[in-house]
């Protein structure tokens, strides 16, 4: 069975734990109505992606 040989330091493991932060996510604005969206992802507003209508949300009603 794996037992440390010695205490590891606060500093030690808080180096170790230094890439484990959460980033924020990207925003990209959409060119069709101007919501902000994720990149690469159809605009949950609009339904649109690349110019091209993807789903149909009955806005234009």
């Amino acid at each position: 069975m794996a037992v440390p040989k010695s205490k590891i330091s606060r500093s030690r493991r808080n180096m170790r734990r230094s890439h484990d932060a959460l980033s924020l996510t990207s925003l990209s604005e959409c060119p069709n109505c101007g919501e902000v969206k994720r990149p690469h992802h159809v605009c949950s507003a609009c339904g649109y992606y690349d110019s091209r209508e993807i789903i149909d949300t009955g806005s234009s009603a």
